[in-house]
């Protein structure tokens, strides 16, 4: 609903292995893809260096759901920060190791976001990002 109110069209492009990481890529930069979102999962994980370079190569704005993306090079990211969740989960392990039931621990869900900015790569994709959303980055990397 809100793409099509803002006249935006999103294509799912899905990847299982590296082949069809590149290929994916191929596609969006032939397809003229305007920017991407990487959804944070294991094999975005795993494979974060070769997305981060087939952006680059591709000339694509993308958004990172993790830091480590922008951190490698990636253009921008919005999500959790990591060492908050690992350390919530260690709490967690070690109520369940002194006899807390894992049912009776309530759900949790990051209460907070990071966004985390690399101007160096937004000047080599030709973005001018505007000063309203760098004052409200977490972080802006040179």
């Amino acid at each position: 609903m809100a793409a099509r109110s803002l006249s935006v069209t999103i294509t799912p492009v899905a990847a299982r292995n590296i082949d069809e990481l590149d290929q994916a890529f191929a596609g969006a930069a032939r397809d003229q893809v305007e920017g991407m979102v990487v959804l944070t999962h294991g094999f975005a994980v795993l494979n974060r260096t070769r997305i981060v370079e087939l952006a680059a190569q591709q000339r694509l704005p993308v958004l990172y759901g993790w830091r480590e993306f922008v951190e490698d090079g990636g253009l921008m990211s919005y999500g959790p920060d990591i060492q908050i969740l690992v350390r919530q989960a260690a709490t967690y392990v070690d109520r369940i190791l002194k006899g807390e039931k894992p049912s009776n621990l309530p759900v949790q869900q990051p209460t907070r976001l990071e966004l985390i900015i690399n101007l160096k790569t937004a000047r080599t994709l030709g973005i001018e990002v505007p000063p309203t959303l760098l004052a409200r980055a977490d972080e802006v990397i040179e």
